[in-house]
């Protein structure tokens, strides 16, 4: 599908998402020379109203925005970019421009880092020294953190059942990076469900 750069006098507006959260980062513009940079190089680059130049988010702060999806609205004149930070997206320091700070979908964030613990053989990590000890004493542990669970539900601390749930899918989440298995796929199977 192709952009109408046309309907806004070169520019098209650009709605940068997190590729894992879903959460608005920020609107920019862009014209045809920053969408084909943009694609080009993986970083989200805009056409500044302000500065009259191509700008790349990112470009003095280092806080970048990597391009992971592109996707055009069905008029042909709005970009949905879907994008990885590599820090806050606002120059205030904040996560979103629109101020929204969330623990929505941080789940990805915990996988991530999980991920990267394991990857880089970090021997001061509890998370990697659990995945080194093998898949049975991983699953072990999430056994044992199940029970909690239950034991904790027939309670009525609300404080300690959210602790012992946090602790539950923590190690699910070590469990399904031993399995080679990721959470969208978990997402996939539910969201297949849900039909």
């Amino acid at each position: 599908m192709q952009i109408n750069f046309n309907k806004g006098d070169g520019l098209v507006p650009v709605i940068i998402q997190n590729s894992n959260t879903l959460q608005v980062l920020m609107l920019g513009y862009m014209n045809q020379e920053a969408y084909e940079k943009t694609k080009k190089e993986g970083l989200v680059t805009f056409f500044s109203r302000s500065k009259n130049r191509l700008w790349t988010k990112g470009e003095s702060s280092e806080n970048y925005l990597r391009v992971e999806d592109i996707a055009i609205d069905c008029d042909s004149d709005t970009i949905l970019i879907k994008a990885t930070q590599d820090g806050p997206t606002c120059h205030t320091g904040s996560t979103s421009c629109f101020k929204e700070e969330t623990s929505k979908g941080f789940i990805y964030q915990l996988e991530k880092t999980i991920a990267q613990r394991i990857d880089e053989d970090d021997p001061n990590s509890y998370t990697n020294n659990l995945f080194k000890r093998g898949i049975n004493k991983v699953a072990q542990k999430v056994g044992e953190e199940a029970v909690e669970v239950v034991i904790e539900a027939k309670d009525d601390n609300d404080d300690l059942f959210k602790n012992e749930m946090a602790d539950l899918l923590y190690h699910t989440l070590i469990l399904m990076k031993a399995k080679n298995i990721e959470l969208e796929e978990i997402e996939k199977v539910l969201m297949a469900r849900n039909g």
